[in-house]
């Protein structure tokens, strides 16, 4: 039987690690600013996604990077009804 790491919920992300995805390498094929944008969404809060933001505008990074489909991250994420809400609320904050 394999050892699993417990859930944990509502931790407190640290800068450290909502900067990390920052560094996030794409796959051959994919934009990388669309990689951290869509990487960070499926791992993060909105709340901790905001602060990513605020780091990757101030780095002039494209807030409007597409994914080899030709869609922006705001299409991806409109696509996940449960999450949606609270995420394109943080990025029309940036739009």
């Amino acid at each position: 039987m394999a050892l699993s790491q417990p859930a944990t919920f509502n931790e407190e992300w640290s800068d450290e690690r909502v900067f990390a995805y920052l560094d996030q390498l794409p796959p051959a094929g994919v934009n990388a600013d669309f990689h951290v944008l869509y990487h960070a969404f499926k791992h993060m809060r909105p709340f901790d996604y905001e602060r990513l933001l605020n780091k990757f505008i101030a780095d002039r990074r494209d807030i409007n990077a597409t994914n080899p489909e030709g869609q922006r991250i705001h299409d991806v994420i409109a696509q996940y009804p449960r999450q949606k809400e609270g995420f394109l609320e943080v990025l029309a904050k940036f739009s």
